[in-house]
Formats: structure tokens, C-alpha cells, sequence
């Protein structure tokens, strides 16, 4: 009797770990409040948006020397050019689908100008901007990638709060634009 208990018990115990298990994994699927669904509701497509440290704490971890701007881009429209000026420490630029995974990045120690100049395009844009590449492309960092839907986050690094002007002016100054063709 007391062995039949013990049995149950201990299969009722691991059938409530593996219904746990698979919840909490199945938690981002659902979620609602993932990187996408933030880069939407921060506004227009094809325009970088500054994007604020949850309020509620429950976002998770930011890097409070880090402030980041977002572009939600889709190269069904064409090429994008993503491009930034200013005087700030360091920068870094990603581009991420809409799932949120990283499918190219680069900061500004790669770059042989100090500036942001990039252009995103899938495999057959890339083709013919190769053939005539226009004049506002010519210096850029050409990005091939095979997405539709996706976006464009730049972080840049402010050290003490001295920078902060300076690299809030960085991000809010980017250009994220359809590039002609």
C-alpha cells in the first residue's frame, strides 16, 4: 500500500515538473510583450524610435550604459539605408528579424568612417544595386540578407552622464529610409 503511494506520488510529481517545463518554454511563443511588438508600438515604420527602459521593472535586463534606438524595416518595399552622425564612444548596429534574432551586426570599430552608413537588402535587391550602385550608397556597409518583416536596433554606449545629450542626439538623429532603386 504504502509502495502503490510512494509510486503515484512520484509520478504525479514528474508529470507536474514536465507540464512546468514545458510551460515555461512555450512562455516566449505567447508572449505578448516581446521585441517586436515593443519596436511596433514605438511608432512608424522607417524611423528610428528611442527606446525607453521598462517602467514596471519587468522587462528585463537593460544595460543602463546603453541607450537604444529601433527601426522596424521590411525589404519587401526595397533596399534600406540606415545611417547615424555624431560624436559618441562607441555604437553598435543590428539587424534582427521579427523574432528578434540577431542576423548581422557590426559596431563602430569595423567601420572605416566614423559615421553609421549602412544598406540592408535581400539577395535580389543586392544584385542590382551591385549593377548601379546610387551616389548615398557608395560609402555604405551593403548587408545582404534573406528577410522580409524585421528591424534595425542601434545601441550606443554612454559612460558617465555627460555623454548623455550627446549620444541621445546620436540616436534620435538616425536615418532609417527605403532607398530608392
Amino acid at each position: 500500500m504504502i509502495r502503490r503511494m510512494t509510486y503515484a506520488l512520484a509520478l504525479g510529481l514528474l508529470g507536474a515538473a514536465i507540464v512546468h517545463i514545458i510551460v515555461l518554454l512555450l512562455v516566449p511563443v505567447y508572449s505578448e510583450r516581446n521585441i517586436w511588438a515593443q519596436v511596433v508600438a514605438g511608432g512608424d515604420a522607417y524611423r528610428f524610435h528611442v527606446l525607453e527602459p521598462d517602467k514596471d521593472g519587468r522587462g528585463g535586463f537593460r544595460d543602463p550604459l546603453f541607450q537604444l534606438a529601433a527601426c522596424r524595416v521590411d525589404l519587401a518595399d526595397g533596399p534600406v539605408h540606415v545611417t547615424a552622425t555624431g560624436n559618441v564612444p562607441f555604437w553598435s548596429v543590428s539587424i534582427h528579424d521579427r523574432k528578434g534574432e540577431t542576423l548581422y551586426s557590426v559596431n563602430d570599430r569595423a567601420s572605416t568612417a566614423e559615421a553609421l552608413d549602412l544598406v540592408v537588402a535581400n539577395p535580389v535587391q543586392m544584385v542590382h544595386l551591385k549593377k548601379d550602385l546610387p551616389e548615398e550608397a557608395a560609402q555604405s556597409i551593403l548587408v545582404e540578407e534573406n528577410m522580409g518583416k524585421g528591424f534595425v536596433l542601434i545601441r550606443a554606449f554612454t559612460p558617465d552622464l555627460s555623454w548623455g545629450p550627446s549620444v541621445r542626439r546620436f540616436l534620435s538623429d538616425a536615418e532609417c529610409a527605403s532607398l530608392p532603386m
